[in-house]
């Protein structure tokens, strides 16, 4: 690691006069993307094609679908500000708005549904620190969609839909600005990453009790104002630890079972946000840019195999999410990014050689999922 003794204080201290409650750093403006071939727009009859992209529109208020090689084919209006989204095994997405949880059928490319939430989350506004849903996932079995719910100046919600009736049935509190919500593999538990909160809650869904583990591997120092919190999670398949990044210096490994975490070393030194992994267990994360430009890297994607051995992938421009093909040989990584500096497309990484290219997708994508 290149800054072992860096802490909270110092970074904020360089950074005092720029920080905003809550923030997170950006980085210089991407370029825009180089010319791409153009795919035509998919007549409505026709059925979505598998392997289509789906990404959230946080800068319209749509998702659009994405044919990984061409572009965009077709967009669908779904609520103000979209943020994550989940795709179920019977083609529907679920995606996290600022007005409540839309449905959208993604063979046909219409909209059935907006679940509205059942938190008072004041006006429906933009923005990063907007309220409504974060982070969404879905149970194994689809029966339930499990949304963050931002509740600016306090604590966040979890909600709990039905999938079948089609509305919000239980509410449940967690950390503040929950960014990211993850399922364990046996469906038993949800973790919700309460961004402003340095925290994971675990809720189990047969009780539905909230558990807190704090997660600060630099400490709480700052408060609302740190850089240095948690943004997204990963479940690890192997074993359902939680693998948490923080400045491609450190990773946190929760155990959601005890609460314990250890921190593992990495390398990418720039501030990281979006996180999954591939079906063969290697993990990715998207780096934004150092936080003082001054002192660490730029945006990057960072490959960690199982082993804890990483590459460090260099992107242009600040990126926010990720997803892999299903053989794991891709990555799509979004351009949308929270803060300033995105830019409208995915960038799609080939795994194996380190490879990429730029893809036009939608206006400012964050959430992203492979049909």
């Amino acid at each position: 690691m290149r800054h072992p003794a860096r802490t909270p204080r110092t970074v904020l201290a360089a950074l005092a006069a720029a920080l905003l409650l809550g923030a997170c750093t950006g980085a210089d403006p991407g370029r825009a993307a180089a010319p791409a071939p153009v795919a035509s727009p998919l007549p409505a009859a026709s059925p979505t094609p598998e392997g289509t992209l789906l990404v959230a529109d946080f800068g319209a208020d749509s998702v659009t679908f994405v044919d990984p090689v061409r572009g965009p084919i077709d967009s669908v209006a779904v609520g103000r500000a979209p943020y994550g989204l989940a795709v179920g095994a019977d083609g529907r997405a679920w995606v996290a708005t600022a007005e409540g949880v839309a449905v959208v059928d993604t063979r046909a490319r219409t909209r059935t549904a907006l679940i509205p939430y059942r938190t008072d989350t004041g006006p429906v506004t933009d923005g990063e620190y907007r309220g409504g849903g974060l982070g969404i996932a879905l149970s194994p079995d689809g029966a339930h969609a499990y949304v963050g719910v931002n509740v600016p100046g306090g604590p966040g919600v979890l909600e709990v839909v039905d999938t079948a009736a089609g509305e919000v049935t239980e509410a449940v509190p967690v950390g503040r600005r929950p960014f990211d919500v993850d399922v364990s593999r046996d469906g038993g538990g949800v973790y919700v990453t309460g961004h402003d909160s340095f925290d994971v809650t675990v809720v189990d869904t047969a009780s539905l009790r909230p558990r807190r583990i704090e997660v600060a591997p630099y400490g709480t120092e700052g408060g609302l104002g740190s850089w240095l919190k948690p943004h997204y999670a990963a479940v690890r398949p192997t074993d359902g630890m939680l693998l948490l990044p923080f400045e491609g210096e450190r990773l946190a490994v929760v155990d959601p079972r005890t609460g314990r975490v250890t921190v593992e070393p990495m390398t990418a030194d720039t501030h990281q946000h979006g996180a999954t992994v591939t079906p063969d267990g290697r993990l990715l994360v998207v780096g934004t840019g150092a936080v003082d430009p001054s002192d660490g890297r730029g945006p990057s994607l960072t490959v960690r195999s199982p082993d804890g051995t990483e590459r460090v992938h260099p992107l242009r421009g600040p990126h926010e999410d990720v997803t892999a093909s299903r053989d794991g040989r891709t990555a799509y990584v979004t351009g949308g990014f929270t803060r300033d500096g995105h830019w409208n497309g995915i960038t799609v990484v080939d795994l194996d050689t380190g490879g990429s290219r730029r893809l036009p997708a939608g206006d400012r994508p964050l959430g992203i999922a492979v049909l």
